[in-house]
């Protein structure tokens, strides 16, 4: 069972990570100036990590591979760690998928 952790930043904005079964961290949001606002990107990822289009995955410019996942309206809702190949990337959108939706929430 996956779970999303609230925090603050260093710079005082409220962030979101959320992690797996095995507890690794498998995606982490943007900043959001508001608690409110931060609660609703969990609840944006919760809806849209079911939906295989939402993922788009990447390669940095030193060749790892990463994936974002996007609301309805073409935000970037998360991020997620870098990974050494496109195999490793593709289980990662995965590991988002089977974590997201039933995920606890908690605040640290």
């Amino acid at each position: 069972m996956g779970k999303f952790t609230i925090y603050t930043g260093k710079d005082d904005q409220f962030r979101f990570n959320l992690k797996a079964g095995n507890g690794e961290k498998v995606l982490q949001s943007e900043g959001y100036k508001s608690k409110a606002g931060c609660q609703n990107g969990v609840a944006s990822v919760q809806k849209n990590a079911a939906e295989e289009g939402r993922f788009e995955q990447r390669e940095s410019s030193n060749g790892k591979h990463y994936f974002v996942l996007k609301a309805g309206n073409g935000e970037i809702i998360g991020t997620s760690e870098m990974y050494e190949s496109q195999q490793a990337c593709q289980n990662g959108i995965g590991a988002v998928q089977r974590a997201a939706g039933d995920a606890s929430v908690v605040e640290e």
